[in-house]
């Protein structure tokens, strides 16, 4: 785990992957479950593909180590520390997290609530140079902000916390955003640990994520 330190000197940790010298770097924004076991195994498999990644632990603000299953209860802790931190504050963690690859051209990528963040990340900083999105149901709410980079998009259709309607939506407002819905698929289709994990999907997802990131991280 790295050490990092956020513009207004909060001190977090983000779990680190793959070779240091690496040209290019991804920021990986975990679930409301914090940087555990499925978040970093995930920063393992994007680093094989010849990235350094970090995964900044972004519950650090309120309760530092925080690592949860996918039970209710745990859901319902997840969904409670987040609510304890403001968007901006956030924000700052991301940004130092990008700054840790010391000018290298920088994606972001987040899953659930990371999902959201990613397009945070992509409107409110200058700081990347892709983003991807999978299943942020937080998108919806803010889709007519401006990308300040280009930007990908995932969900199921089977998704019942985000509605066709609202990535319908999404669509209309970014045209010029990639978005790709995946029939039958539910909330968390990329996380082997839930039982709405779909290998299938999850790997074509994952293909065109890195795809996007070889197109655009020069």
């Amino acid at each position: 785990m790295l050490k990092l330190t956020a513009s207004d000197g909060h001190e977090f940790t983000a779990f680190e992957a793959g070779n240091v010298n690496a040209p290019r770097g991804l920021v990986v924004l975990q679930e409301i479950f914090g940087v555990n076991e499925h978040m970093r195994s995930i920063s393992e498999r994007l680093a094989g593909f010849g990235y350094r990644v970090l995964s900044p632990a972004l519950f650090d603000r309120v309760e530092r180590g925080v690592e949860l299953g996918y039970e209710p209860d745990d859901m319902k802790k997840g969904v409670e520390l987040r609510g304890k931190i403001p968007e901006a504050a956030v924000l700052a963690d991301i940004l130092a997290t990008a700054a840790a690859f010391g000018g290298k051209p920088v994606g972001i990528i987040g899953y659930c609530w990371g999902g959201s963040l990613a397009w945070v990340g992509a409107t409110k900083s200058h700081a990347f140079k892709a983003a991807v999105g999978w299943y942020g149901s937080g998108i919806a709410g803010q889709r007519d902000l401006t990308p300040n980079c280009p930007v990908q998009l995932h969900f199921g259709a089977e998704d019942k916390g985000i509605p066709l309607s609202d990535v319908d939506a999404i669509k209309a407002a970014q045209p010029a955003v990639e978005v790709f819905v995946y029939p039958g698929a539910q909330h968390g289709f990329g996380c082997e640990a839930r039982a709405s994990y779909n290998p299938l999907d999850c790997e074509l997802a994952e293909l065109r994520s890195l795809a996007f990131f070889a197109e655009h991280l020069r």
